[in-house]
């Protein structure tokens, strides 16, 4: 790979109208992180010495998504010829003068670029031993439907790029070739300079293409190159439609990571990931799972069917659902098991504990081989403030069961069926809160003769 220093200038001002949104087009989230991040974090393993992002005006969102990096302000959107301008100003003031290396142009809504492929790119603009290094590296590839894609016009001899021709400009020869731009190219810093200064906007859009650069370099003898990319990594996201396509891309890409790691998954096209999502071996995800940003699933983990997980981790051996909600804060022991319809937040589960099913456990601990009954809640807020709930070890909590933290059930502690704990229980007590039971013998048999004789009354008005 290319030694010399490498800049990245990020085009993200677009407001992105098709999206029909108020948020910035690449500020739409593709499984579960901002677009714009995904990009910048491929950006970071290719270890850039500066990176500019060049943003609209009013997207402070935006520029806070992308910090610390540089953001730099383009008023006009007069194409992206002028956008990178804008991105060469604020990288030769962030450099204190002229940059010298490669600069890498990118775009904000293509996503899912890899790191090999713009490793690619940087090979490329290295140049080959005893031949001049292109001026300009074009990232080329292959559509599936050419359409509108601008076509990328290569020497047959040399493999150089000649020319990059709009599908609108094209002549039906052109319009054969299946070679298209994908818009991201590498510059030799000390051409590029030159190259957008020479830009026109005399065209029907008056704006100022960075394709054109290409053209330029040419006239002036300087060698242009392309790289081939795939096109799945290469979608540009204008639409929701498109936003979709990419989403579904994307998690194809994890599912397929996730099972190549070892884990199996019952049926993939059903299960959902995020960005930071981290499977162990030998887990078993059941169909229709969601996971939220923050899951870590360590070895021998079972999510069964229809579980949505987020922030939560989940250690060896346990098994979660069908049916359950794990929140932020959450973290589920070794060999626990969270059952049906179980929601639980910000609560460390011990190692053996079990939580079967229909119960609600916030801002809580629940001891080692801790047993929750069915229909256990912690009322953790009391309309200002949040408590906490600590259950000791080996506890048994009877079903339907009110917490009311702050509370302390102590180890070995029974708490009866049905009962409302406000305070604290101490190890190996037992306690029930019951009203007491009253009896009316045969009283059903005269209820329900005065409740007919009631009723006979009103119908005859």
């Amino acid at each position: 790979m290319s030694k010399k220093k490498t800049a990245v200038i990020v085009l993200a001002a677009g407001l992105g109208t098709r999206m029909k949104s108020d948020l910035p087009k690449v500020m739409h989230p593709l499984g579960g992180r901002p677009m714009i991040n995904h990009l910048l974090a491929t950006l970071a393993k290719i270890q850039c010495d500066n990176t500019v992002v060049v943003v609209g005006p009013d997207m402070a969102d935006l520029e806070a998504a992308v910090s610390p990096h540089t953001t730099a302000v383009q008023y006009d959107r007069a194409g992206t010829g002028d956008a990178v301008k804008v991105g060469v100003q604020a990288l030769t003031k962030a450099n204190g003068g002229d940059f010298k290396g490669n600069v890498l142009i990118v775009y904000g809504d293509t996503p899912l670029i890899s790191e090999q492929t713009l490793n690619g790119m940087l090979e490329a603009r290295a140049g080959q031993p005893g031949k001049v290094p292109p001026s300009i590296v074009v990232l080329g590839f292959q559509p599936l439907d050419p359409g509108a894609y601008g076509r990328l016009v290569v020497d047959e001899d040399e493999g150089d790029l000649l020319a990059i021709v709009e599908a609108n400009d094209a002549t039906p020869e052109q319009l054969d070739i299946n070679l298209c731009n994908s818009g991201v190219m590498c510059f030799d810093a000390s051409l590029l300079p030159q190259f957008l200064s020479r830009l026109s906007n005399d065209n029907a859009n008056q704006e100022e293409y960075l394709t054109d650069c290409v053209g330029i370099a040419c006239e002036d003898g300087f060698a242009c190159a392309v790289v081939e990319g795939d096109e799945d990594e290469l979608i540009g996201v204008n639409s929701r439609v498109d936003l979709a396509q990419a989403e579904v891309i994307f998690q194809d890409f994890m599912r397929e990571k996730t099972m190549k790691g070892g884990a199996t998954l019952q049926d993939p096209s059903t299960v959902y990931f995020s960005f930071d999502t981290k499977i162990g071996k030998d887990v078993v995800i059941e169909p229709n799972v969601q996971f939220g940003p923050g899951v870590t699933l360590s070895n021998h983990v079972t999510v069964k069917g229809f579980s949505h997980l987020e922030g939560a981790h989940i250690h060896p051996g346990a098994t979660v659902g069908p049916f359950a909600r794990l929140r932020p804060g959450t973290s589920i022991g070794q060999e626990a098991k969270v059952g049906n319809f179980v929601e639980i937040k910000n609560t460390d589960v011990k190692e053996g504990a079990k939580i079967s099913h229909l119960s609600y456990i916030g801002d809580a601990e629940v001891g080692t081989e801790a047993n929750i009954g069915a229909g256990t809640i912690t009322c953790n807020y009391d309309g200002f403030m949040k408590h906490k709930t600590i259950i000791g070890e080996c506890a048994f909590i009877g079903s339907n069961t009110a917490l009311i933290a702050p509370v302390k059930v102590g180890d070995g502690a029974i708490v009866g069926a049905g009962s409302t704990i406000a305070f604290d229980v101490e190890a190996n007590a037992i306690v029930t809160t019951r009203a007491p039971h009253k009896t009316g013998q045969d009283a059903a048999i005269s209820y329900r003769a005065r409740k007919r004789a009631e009723k006979e009354k009103l119908n005859k008005g």
